[in-house]
């Protein structure tokens, strides 16, 4: 099991493009990948400029096919909305137990 976690900061006046786009590889790779067990987009409270990606992949191959999908495409294609680079964390999952939990709908 990998997760990640990713916080990206955006351009405000960016924000609707952003949305629409992030939208798309979220929605298409809950939808679409079977290797893609979560992908949530998280709007920091305080910081309405900041958003993070919390994905959880099954395994590397999963993480490997998400970024050759068609809808990851449409997210590298509004990268210049972001204001600066993204930063990244890979992650192991504890709680919920690896087993059991992660399963597709």
């Amino acid at each position: 099991m990998l997760a990640m976690l990713v916080k990206v900061r955006i351009k405000p006046e960016e924000r609707e493009r952003f949305l629409k786009a992030i939208e798309v590889d979220a929605e298409g790779s809950e939808r679409d990948e079977p290797g893609c067990l979560r992908f949530n987009v998280l709007q920091d409270e305080q910081d309405h400029n900041v958003y993070y990606f919390y994905e959880v992949y099954r395994d590397e191959a999963a993480l490997e096919a998400h970024r050759n999908a068609p809808h990851y495409a449409v997210w590298r294609a509004a990268a210049d909305t972001l204001d600066g680079a993204p930063e990244a964390r890979r992650c192991r999952t504890v709680f919920p137990a690896p087993t059991g939990y992660w399963t597709r709908k």
